[in-house]
């Protein structure tokens, strides 16, 4: 019989885990390797993980060439890259069975051979560990576009803003629009709630605008009877300044 012991391979030791845990604490980088391979995202046995945090025999680890952080319990890591290598099985001697004693008669036959006992198992001969093939190289995930923010601000009662934003980094100074392309501007787009939004603001300033209108129109109306009134009492004035005076007369008694 052929026999093959193979060392399995030990995850992290409760040694290794206060280990890690003090590396975290101190802020180094702690990395650990996967006892198996992943399939699904491309990772190979013994890839690289950095440690992010330990919790018991959990340990989360973002393995390398992949932005998502993954649990592992401590028997699925090991502590170094290098997996304890199978140790090739000792075959035992197989003894030649002796030839059964001839016959007196026959002394002369020749004796049977005994056969050559060759292992029937492939397993008798030492394993070699194939290296592993280099992983391909994880497609980069594109950074998403950066969101760009477009606000339409009212100011006062005809005054508008428009301002561009980078995600929260906003680029320039407000920009003072009209009202009429503002609404030209809602319209285009479509939004209901927007056209309404704008329309009201537009409402209240020409409203607004209209009173003070008919403010400064009767205003204007009693500057007018004012101006009137005084021209008048200018023209009786002059009239009164112009006129000749006429000669005192005095009357004389003579005696």
């Amino acid at each position: 019989m052929v026999t093959m012991n193979a060392r399995g391979k030990t995850g992290l030791s409760t040694d290794d885990l206060a280990s890690l845990t003090t590396a975290l604490d101190a802020g180094k980088r702690a990395t650990v390797y996967l006892r198996d391979p992943m399939p699904s995202l491309d990772l190979p046995a013994g890839a690289s993980a950095r440690v992010i945090s330990v919790d018991g025999s959990t340990v989360t680890v973002r393995p390398k060439g992949v932005d998502d952080q993954l649990p592992f319990e401590a028997d699925e890591l090991l502590k170094t890259r290098t997996a304890a290598t199978p140790t090739p099985a000792r075959q035992r001697p197989v003894k030649a069975t002796p030839a059964p004693s001839a016959p007196s008669g026959a002394s002369s036959a020749p004796k049977p051979i005994a056969p050559e006992t060759k292992p029937t198992s492939e397993s008798a001969k030492p394993t070699s560990v194939q290296p592993n093939p280099a992983p391909p190289k994880p497609v980069r995930r594109p950074k998403p576009a950066t969101a760009v923010s477009v606000t339409i601000t009212s100011v006062g009662d005809t005054a508008w803003t428009v301002s561009l934003s980078h995600g929260t980094k906003k680029q320039g100074k407000a920009a003072e629009v009209t009202s009429d392309r503002v609404a030209r501007a809602m319209q285009m787009l479509g939004d209901d709630a927007a056209i309404q939004a704008v329309h009201a603001v537009i409402e209240s300033a020409r409203a607004a605008a209209q009173k003070r209108i008919d403010e400064l129109s009767q205003e204007l109306e009693a500057a007018k009877a004012m101006l009137a009134h005084l021209e008048v009492q200018a023209e009786g004035s002059d009239d009164d300044w112009h006129a000749p005076s006429r000669p005192s007369v005095s009357s004389h008694v003579t005696k």
